[in-house]
């Protein structure tokens, strides 16, 4: 990955003209993706885990993403963005230094959330933004162009509601995040409300009644971007256990019979 991915990245994000970014789980699902056409590729956090057989929210560690992200970063030509959890720390010290070891290695960004993993609950909103200003203060130090994403979980963990998402959101963008993510309004009008409160990209998680909505529908809401977070993955994952249950339960084989060949996986490939 070049320098200049950083500043690709950046420029990818339009409000109202939303591009997809493919959240991948190995090298080999990322190269698929690219190959058809995905613009820049992310990590997951989820979806990492399922990959590694351990839980999500907050039991993968730093250097296991970092390692996991320069994998990707190794075997694409697009930009390549971290789900990068809470940064991996409560202290705004450890948030700043996370971005400059993502920097580091070559990531066009990463996500930064207001959740105090392992538990679910959010940080107080004065530490919340504090987290923030640190990395994007951090983002700004590297000698690079550097996508900071400042997200507000609370809409998601049932912590708090779109009012206070929308109030974090704001105060993330005046401390310096380059992009805003509220994962899973709960409907067309709370995501247009929240594109419309703040003057930096929003990103939109394709999942929930997000699903339900067309790319011309974001687009028209405001989203900067559509990301996938770990349901690819959990679609892969789904066939696996429907097929599984029609082999081992039913000795029904049938279902592999739909696969695509190994010529056309490794035509999307190289």
């Amino acid at each position: 990955m070049t320098t200049g991915h950083g500043t690709i990245f950046r420029t990818l994000h339009q409000p109202g003209n939303p591009f997809i970014l493919a959240n991948a789980w190995d090298v080999g699902s990322a190269l698929m993706l690219q190959g058809m056409g995905a613009k820049a590729i992310a990590t997951s956090s989820a979806a990492l885990a399922f990959t590694l057989g351990t839980r999500d929210m907050g039991h993968i560690t730093r250097d296991q993403s970092l390692a996991h992200a320069q994998d990707l970063i190794a075997a694409v030509n697009v930009p390549v963005s971290g789900d990068f959890e809470n940064g991996f720390g409560e202290d705004p010290d450890t948030c700043a230094e996370t971005v400059r070891m993502a920097g580091e290695i070559g990531l066009a960004g990463i996500c930064i959330e207001d959740t105090a993993l392992p538990a679910d609950t959010a940080y107080a909103f004065d530490l919340a933004v504090e987290r923030i200003r640190a990395a994007s203060d951090a983002a700004r130090g590297l000698n690079k162009d550097f996508f900071l994403v400042a997200r507000a979980d609370g809409v998601l963990t049932g912590k708090y509601d779109v009012e206070e998402a929308i109030r974090r959101l704001q105060a993330f963008e005046a401390a310096g995040a380059d992009g805003l993510y509220t994962p899973t309004p709960a409907n067309p009008k709370d995501l247009a409300r929240i594109c419309a409160s703040v003057t930096r990209p929003v990103n939109v998680l394709a999942a929930g009644p997000c699903t339900k909505l067309t790319i011309s529908e974001f687009a028209k809401a405001g989203a900067a971007r559509i990301s996938l977070g770990s349901a690819l993955a959990r679609a892969t994952h789904r066939m696996i256990r429907d097929i599984g249950v029609d082999m081992l339960e039913n000795g029904d084989f049938s279902a592999l019979g739909k696969s695509i060949s190994g010529d056309a996986v490794e035509n999307l490939m190289f």
